[in-house]
């Protein structure tokens, strides 16, 4: 099997994980946020009434959840490529 065949089989693969990461990951903040804040909204950015400490610990913490939720589906994905084509995606 050539090496472009399981970056192709990859690619459509991807794009999917790709999107459920995302929705997954902002599932898991929002209960994480609820869970630890006490209050059901992450804080707005532009939110003037929101102090910058709980502005900057709810982004740290999204892109905390987004890159390991990401990181795990990615690496599944490629492990699920392996194992239908025999290689690993590049």
């Amino acid at each position: 099997m050539s090496k472009g065949i399981g970056r192709t089989a990859y690619k459509p693969v991807g794009v999917l994980l790709g999107l459920a990461a995302g929705a997954l990951a902002g599932t898991i903040f929002r209960q994480v946020w609820k869970a630890t804040a006490g209050d059901g909204e992450a804080p707005n950015p532009t939110d003037e009434d929101r102090r910058w400490g709980e502005i900057l610990a709810a982004a740290a913490l999204q892109g905390a959840i987004f890159s390991v939720v990401r990181a795990a589906v990615d690496r599944g994905g490629a492990v699920g490529v392996r194992r239908l084509t025999g290689r690993w995606p590049d």
